[in-house]
């Protein structure tokens, strides 16, 4: 099947992307197939260091997909990054202000236009000490069940030992570290349609979203997830009840 074109800034992005992650890492793309051929979907990650996107990003093209990133609108001002996320059609969030609303649509438009979608729902990389997906922002529900669309769980493992921003900002290309990137099937949200949307049910299938990214990533540790997402404090910046933007 034909590659989705995505333009001279997807191509630039690629050409960067591939033989970083190449470089500095021995990763595993697992999952795939999961990823469908044409039409809009919502890839729902977890979110450990500052080089998942690129990692994300070479898993979706190799889907022969264009990647869709909701991101902080600050990158946009950012020389070169800025014309990049602009010239390959991503989404820029903008936080905390009368703005966070319109990232959102502009999500939703994109997925009803037949894009894929990848969201962060921490906002953030997590702060949890073990590397656990955080409570998250309910935006990714808004988007979710903005229509009839697949929503995929999709983690990364190993890209904290790469770049650990919370320890020391270490950058460690060497030895090539062991990284995994799994997606999984698509999420049944039956249970939410229909239902008035209103806090509670944002919160209730954010989690849900959330609890599958979680135990998709205990399977990738071969070790048991945490019965509760870590929670950060109001004053840390943390996600809180009815926040809305990714």
């Amino acid at each position: 099947m034909a590659r989705e074109k995505g333009g001279f800034w997807v191509g630039l992005s690629a050409v960067m992307f591939y033989p970083f992650t190449w470089a500095v890492s021995r990763w595993r793309i697992e999952g795939l197939e999961h990823i469908p051929a044409t039409g809009s979907a919502l890839v729902v990650a977890n979110h450990i260091s500052y080089v998942d996107p690129l990692y994300s990003a070479v898993f979706v093209h190799r889907a022969r997909r264009v990647p869709r990133f909701l991101a902080k609108a600050s990158i946009w001002k950012v020389p070169v990054a800025g014309w990049t996320m602009a010239g390959s059609g991503q989404i820029p969030v903008y936080r905390d202000s009368a703005d966070a609303q319109q990232s959102l649509r502009a999500g939703v438009e994109a997925l009803r236009n037949g894009k894929l979608v990848v969201i962060y729902p921490e906002g953030t990389i997590t702060r949890d000490p073990a590397g656990w997906p955080m409570q998250s922002r309910t935006g990714v529900a808004r988007l979710a069940l903005s229509g009839d669309i697949p929503v995929l769980p999709m983690v990364h493992w190993g890209t904290r030992e790469v770049y650990d921003h919370y320890n020391g900002k270490k950058f460690r290309p060497i030895p090539r570290k062991e990284v995994v990137v799994r997606c999984g099937p698509p999420l049944d949200l039956s249970a939410f349609a229909g239902r008035p949307i209103d806090a509670a049910l944002l919160r209730e299938a954010t989690d849900f979203m959330m609890a599958a990214v979680r135990d998709l990533l205990a399977e990738v540790r071969n070790e048991p997830a945490p019965a509760d997402f870590y929670r950060r404090s109001r004053a840390a910046g943390g996600p809180v009840e009815g926040d809305a933007a990714s």
